[in-house]
């Protein structure tokens, strides 16, 4: 799944376990200017690292996986969870992130006007 939006916010790396680390990352979307959402992103072990280029304001595509879980509490009552696992994120509307690679821009390698082209197809 994907969605765009602008940063919100970008949490800090929580270590949770000795093996185990997530970073949290606030999206606003604005499907609906009047109201936008504020959405709740996960980026687990070493996927930590690709928020590391964004700050507030940035406009991102965010690609991610929809997970969910039961959890049961000591009461037996039954309670379900989501949580939006990203797993790549691009900046957009033509702002590079910070240490994304610059390319150059594309050059017409076509014909000049009025020249022939000898290949046969």
């Amino acid at each position: 799944m994907e969605i765009k939006g602008k940063v919100h916010e970008v949490g800090a790396t929580q270590q949770v376990s000795e093996t185990f680390k997530k970073r949290d990352l606030i999206v606003e979307y604005a499907e609906n200017p009047t109201y936008p959402e504020y959405i709740r992103f996960e980026a687990l072990q070493d996927k930590t690292a690709l928020l590391d280029t964004f700050k507030t304001g940035d406009e991102v595509e965010v690609f991610f996986n929809l997970r969910g879980r039961p959890w049961t509490d000591k009461t037996g009552k039954t309670s379900y969870f989501n949580s939006l696992v990203i797993w790549r994120i691009n900046a957009v509307a033509g702002a590079p992130a910070a240490g994304a690679p610059a390319y150059a821009a594309p050059v017409d390698v076509s014909n000049a006007p009025g020249e022939d082209d000898d290949l046969p197809f």
